[in-house]
């Protein structure tokens, strides 16, 4: 357990010692079928499901037909809101027969019917001859399910055992290729088509025979090294293919050509009890983390109570069923959204807003007008052998396409300070109030880069007639911790003392959101729009200071009244609202 000590602890004792993927159109290999647009974008939400059925064979053998828990199984994915696609990768059924294909239909129909997009393919047992490619013709099994799977199938090679499907992931589109078990030079050609007509999309591969884990070693098998040579290998965009067929179920990491990671992964159950039950893998993409996280469920085993051997056989928490990894940069790199105008963001009450939209360096003298049109006019000050700098960086859903950078340090830096004019410097918020900024913390973090504020009032709460508590320190400041946390900490109108919120530690080099918004009685901040969990309970009103006329600080704090930090970093937007706003009105919403 670790324990973060406060800004005023930290002074007195001294301190010892995260381009987005451009999903385009498709652009199809066969002049039979039209380009599909790009996802829509837009949406506060980039987490997404896609579901993965491995082999459900012994549910479909003979006359042991059991599709209950194929059925439950479809039903569980049918619920799950933010579910992008659904894919089985093979053997459906034992024998492929007409019968047993029929059987499976059923539980495949729900998701047509839900409208939820989905792949099948073929598998060794879902053929009367297992021993052809995919040139074989008609079976029932080509003339039952593929034609379910319609929905969002982009483009069907010749034989129709091969598809290719596009889903919408969270605003950003991916393609799902969903090839035969036995691959012919055709199929293999039709597939090649298909990836270097969309090389810049993110792509994935199911299969049914490519990696095995026998003895827990994985590796790839003969049909499976075909995939990776031809298909995987040179083309940069497929991040992850996944299989079946083989058991136990295993995970492997592989290099490509361009020097990249993609993950194969093999998930099947049919050899636990009840053939696996319809056992799903899912895979939770969150685009803004950059991770996927797997979970193997059974929908059927879990919708009633457990018996023993239930439990001992079908509860997966395997490191091959649970797990985590990371996506592409590429992909975690979010999608930014439109600009949007300044007099879209001075809702009611905003007292300054500041965009930094611009070029070149900020240098000592140089100002940022205040959008708000109220007149808070912001100053380049301060030691400027390292001049602030306009940048076109910015947070992905900050309404102005700019930040500037601070590289300097309190004897080299600069920072930003409002006009003495400024109506923001005699305002005390007695009614509440929302501060909002956008920022990001460099790598490395250091100690040059701890204790320095966002936004800080340039008076110390000793000026302010405070005798509480460390009362050299600034009446108002949003500043980041040794430990990369953000804090609050302000002398209300209404306390002797000061009261701090405190933030999370925050991972370097992505872009954040803050906002504090005070009701007239509480503080609370948001991260990114979240809650953070240490939030004053205390009751605090206003902020002292009002009546010195002091300015407010952009990237600086002070001690005593005197430059104590710049700011190490980037910073975007910031706007000040008279109001507590709430999070559907922030400027990430």
């Amino acid at each position: 357990m670790s324990t973060t000590l406060s800004r005023r602890s930290m002074l007195a004792g001294g301190l010892a010692g995260v381009g987005a993927a451009a999903a385009g159109p498709f652009l199809l290999p066969t002049a039979a079928s039209a380009a599909v647009p790009a996802a829509p974008s837009g949406g506060s939400s980039r987490v997404f499901t896609l579901a993965i059925i491995p082999d459900t064979q012994y549910l479909f053998d003979g006359e042991a037909l059991h599709p209950e828990p194929l059925a439950e199984t479809m039903k569980y994915l049918a619920g799950i809101k933010d579910l992008a696609f659904a894919a089985h990768l093979g053997d459906v059924t034992q024998n492929g027969r007409a019968t047993e294909i029929e059987a499976a239909k059923g539980p495949f129909g729900i998701l047509a019917k839900k409208k939820i997009p989905f792949s099948v393919l073929a598998g060794n047992h879902d053929l009367p001859n297992s021993g052809t490619d995919d040139q074989r013709g008609r079976t029932p099994f080509l003339d039952t399910l593929p034609p379910l799977a319609g929905r969002q199938r982009i483009a069907q090679d010749a034989g129709g055992y091969n598809s290719a499907y596009s889903f919408d992931g969270a605003g950003t589109t991916f393609l799902l290729l969903a090839l035969d078990w036995r691959l012919s030079a055709a199929g293999i050609a039709w597939a090649r088509s298909v990836l270097e007509a969309n090389a810049q999309t993110p792509t994935i591969i199911t299969v049914h025979d490519a990696l095995s884990a026998d003895g827990g070693t994985p590796v790839l098998s003969s049909h499976g090294k075909l995939v990776w040579d031809n298909l995987i290998k040179d083309h940069e965009q497929v991040f992850l293919s996944i299989n079946g067929h083989f058991w136990p179920s295993g995970r492997l990491t592989q290099t490509n050509a361009a020097g990249n990671p993609v993950e194969l992964h093999l998930a099947n159950y049919q050899e636990l009890y009840y053939g696996g039950a319809a056992a799903v893998r899912l895979y939770r993409f969150d685009l803004d983390r950059g991770v996927v996280d797997v979970s193997t469920e059974v929908p059927y085993i879990s919708g009633h109570g457990l018996n023993q051997l239930e439990r001992e056989e079908l509860q997966l928490t395997a490191g091959t069923d649970r797990f985590s990894f990371a996506l592409p940069a590429a992909l975690r790199a979010p999608t930014p959204r439109d600009p949007r105008p300044a007099s879209a963001m001075v809702t009611a009450g905003t007292e300054a807003y500041w965009r930094f939209e611009g070029s070149g360096s900020l240098a000592a003298g140089r100002t940022v007008e205040d959008a708000s049109g109220r007149g808070n006019t912001l100053v380049a000050t301060g030691p400027s052998t390292v001049p602030l700098a306009f940048t076109v960086d910015s947070h992905p859903s900050q309404p102005a396409r700019g930040s500037v950078r601070f590289t300097g340090t309190k004897d080299t830096g600069a920072y930003l300070r409002t006009v003495d004019a400024a109506p923001l410097n005699k305002a005390s918020f007695d009614k509440g109030y929302t501060f909002e900024a956008f920022f990001k913390l460099p790598e490395p973090f250091t100690g040059d880069s701890a204790w320095s504020a966002l936004i800080s009032r340039w008076v110390s709460a000793k000026t302010a007639g405070r005798a509480i508590g460390d009362v050299d320190e600034p009446t108002a400041t949003l500043s980041i911790s040794g430990g990369r946390e953000l804090q609050w900490c302000v002398y209300p109108t209404n306390l002797d003392r000061s009261t701090t919120n405190w933030g999370h530690e925050l991972r370097t080099t992505r872009w954040w959101h803050v906002a504090v918004v005070n009701d007239g009685r509480n503080t609370t901040m948001y991260i990114d729009g979240c809650a953070v969990v240490r939030n004053p309970s205390t009751v605090n009103k206003g902020l002292a200071g009002a009546e010195s006329g002091a300015p407010w600080a952009v990237g600086a704090y002070s001690w005593a009244g005197e430059l104590d930090k710049t700011w190490i970093g980037t910073i975007g937007d910031i706007r000040i609202v008279s109001r507590p706003l709430d999070p559907r009105e922030f400027m990430i919403a």
